[in-house]
């Protein structure tokens, strides 16, 4: 069992996945910074300063708070619809993201392959001497 285990672990695919999870997890930092110092911002400048965000609406405590982190740690229940549309709009980058990477890996992929794989040669036939030499023959007999 023990060497079963070794030998999933030593497969390509494991190790692969193990390094994506942990460049993601890296990434996500950065994608999260994007949004939240560079996305909102822009987007809070169309809408008249709006920062989604902190856009809730407490459903019971008492009543109105000046940020969601505030009605949090008054422990309010609350209904974060700015939270969750901004884990949308990092959701739809990181994918975007991916997406290229992953376009950008498979057109590499395809130049180095269509360079490594030889060149199919032409059908072997007669050259065109051979076949002058095969019509005089013919015409001889």
């Amino acid at each position: 069992m023990l060497k079963e285990f070794r030998n999933f672990i030593a497969r390509g695919n494991v190790m692969d996945m193990a390094v994506g999870i942990i460049i993601g997890a890296a990434f996500t930092a950065i994608v999260k910074s994007m949004v939240d110092d560079i996305l909102n911002p822009i987007i809070g400048l169309f809408t008249g300063g709006l920062d989604f965000t902190n856009n809730f609406i407490v459903l019971s405590g008492d009543g109105p708070f000046a940020s969601l982190e505030a009605a949090r740690e008054a422990g309010a229940a609350v209904f974060a619809y700015g939270a969750f549309m901004m884990a949308v709009i990092n959701f739809l980058i990181v994918a975007f993201v991916v997406f290229m990477l992953v376009r950008y890996v498979n057109k590499l992929k395809d130049s180095f392959v269509a360079k490594d794989e030889p060149v199919p040669a032409a059908p072997a036939g007669p050259t065109e001497l051979e076949v002058l030499i095969e019509i005089r023959d013919s015409l001889k007999k």
